[in-house]
Order: structure tokens, then C-alpha cells, then sequence
């Protein structure tokens, strides 16, 4: 895979990208970076794509937003940006995990296909949110509302045993070295907590990005792990009802948060079904 870079939205990405083809953009989430994506973008390619997988705004090697803008809206322009500045037309596809599923169901309809790993569609939650179980798990969320917030993740430990409880018995070493370099300088790490505080109202909207709307704009794929420890599986059993016509949701058996790299083979298999026919 080779790393570039692409001015988007204001803001400089850094992307890595191997293919040649349709584009297929694949956007990571908290706290990882664009090698996530290191299993399937070689399948994508052996597909006919062009993957390409971004460094999300804030981590490095991609710059930090002059705009401080990391509400939802900010990562809808982000992406429709990227489309446009990556050539993508109209047989592109996207693909996201965790932060990177939110634009991904707000710009679905403009892609061929879209997919979104382990964050559930808009209302999917409902009041299981606030279940003590669950809250327990998102303590994290609360914590980096705090003036805490920065003190506490940098610990080496903190990072390290989020993904350690979020996805059971996968070694993450590999992902962590590669957190470590995105997220380790002070200015990044509150970059990724950003996102945290403008999705709270901590940090209010920017106000320089165009609202957009709460819905799913097309059919996605949704996949989630069955011991998934960030949110719990059973609070997303009825993510299919609140999807478009279309549509399909699967859980994937032994993964958790992590699943695209817990069980690559399995997920890969599921993704690359649901973005047939090779184009």
C-alpha cells in the first residue's frame, strides 16, 4: 500500500491506497487509524477497486482542522469532499467503522453501495443506551466530556485496555504502535476527543459545515461482533428495522469491536458480497 495525500474540505488528508478501479473509501474510527483497514483494502483491490482508507481529520499524519470542527456534519463534508477530490463517480463505495460509520449512513445514497461496521444506525439504540451495562462500557464518552479528558487517555495503558475491552482476546500490539504515532502528540489526541465533545453539545457546532439530515440516505450492510465490548449486541438486534428498504444486517460470530481485524476473512466475505457485482 502506498501513503499520498489530498487536500479536501479545507483540510489536508494523508490516505493510503492500493488498486486500481472504482473508488472504494474506507474511514476508521476511535482510537485507530487508516491501517484498520489493512485486510480488506488488498481484497478490494483484488476485486477492482481503487481502496483508498484516509487518516480521519486530526490524525496525523492528516492535519489538524484549522476549523476545530469535529461534529458529524464536519465528517459528511469531509467524505463528499473526498469523493469528489479522489475522482470518485457514480461506482464508488464506502465503508466505515466506528466514527467513520456516522457519514457513511448520512451520505450512503451517494454511493453504489455503503457499509458501516459496530456504531448502529441513527435511533437503533433507543433507550438501551442508558442501560446501566451499557453505560458502563461508554464511560469513556463521559469521561472525555471532562477537563480530565486528555490526562487520562494519554496514559499508555488507557488506550491499550479499550481495545482490550472492546474486542476479548485479540491482540492488538500492531494496532496500538500505529495509534501511538496518529494520536500520541498532545495536539492530536485532543483532536480525536474532539469528536466526543462536539457529539455531546460539550464543544457546540462550529456552524461552518451545512447541517445534515439525522437519517440513513440509502441501503447499507451492517455488521457488528457478537462480543463486541464497546456496545453490546444486544442493544443492536433491531438495527435492520431502522435501515432503508434494501438493507441487511448480520452479526459476526466470536468478533467484537474489532471485527474487521478480529475475523478478516469473515467480514471480508460479507463486505465484498454485499458490494457484488464486481464492477
Amino acid at each position: 500500500m502506498e501513503i499520498r495525500s489530498v487536500h479536501a474540505n479545507g483540510v489536508e488528508f494523508a490516505y493510503l491506497t492500493v488498486g486500481e478501479g472504482p473508488l472504494a473509501l474506507c474511514l476508521h474510527g476511535f482510537p485507530d487509524t487508516a491501517h484498520t483497514w489493512r485486510h480488506l483494502m488488498p481484497a478490494l483491490a483484488g476485486r477492482g477497486y481503487r481502496a483508498v482508507a484516509p487518516f480521519m481529520r486530526g490524525y496525523a499524519p492528516t492535519e489538524i482542522p484549522a476549523d476545530g470542527a469535529y461534529e458529524v456534519a464536519a465528517l459528511v463534508a469531509d467524505v463528499l469532499a473526498l469523493h469528489e477530490a479522489l475522482g470518485g463517480g457514480d461506482d464508488a463505495v464506502v465503508i466505515g467503522h466506528d466514527w467513520g460509520a456516522f457519514p457513511v449512513y448520512r451520505t450512503a445514497g451517494r454511493f453504489r453501495r455503503a457499509v458501516t461496521l459496530a456504531v448502529p444506525p441513527p435511533g437503533a439504540l433507543g433507550g438501551g443506551f442508558l442501560k446501566y451495562e451499557q453505560l458502563k462500557r461508554s464511560f469513556y464518552i463521559f469521561l472525555f466530556q471532562t477537563a480530565m479528558a486528555e490526562a487520562a487517555a494519554a496514559d499508555p495503558g488507557f488506550i491499550e485496555n479499550l481495545w482490550r475491552d472492546w474486542s476479548p482476546g485479540y491482540d492488538p500490539g500492531e494496532d496500538l504502535e500505529f495509534v501511538r504515532r496518529s494520536i500520541g502528540e498532545p495536539a492530536h489526541l485532543r483532536a480525536a476527543i474532539g469528536y466526543y465533545r462536539a457529539m455531546l453539545g460539550t464543544t457546540p457546532p462550529s456552524g461552518r459545515h451545512p447541517a445534515v439530515a439525522p437519517g440513513v440516505t440509502g441501503p447499507v450492510l451492517y455488521l457488528h461482533g457478537t462480543r463486541d465490548g464497546c456496545l453490546g449486541p444486544e442493544l443492536v438486534e433491531d438495527a435492520l428495522s431502522h435501515l432503508p428498504a434494501g438493507s441487511r444486517a448480520e452479526q459476526v460470530a466470536g468478533a467484537g469491536h474489532f471485527l474487521h481485524l478480529e475475523r478478516p476473512a469473515d467480514v471480508n466475505r460479507l463486505i465484498l458480497d454485499w458490494l457484488a457485482p464486481t464492477p
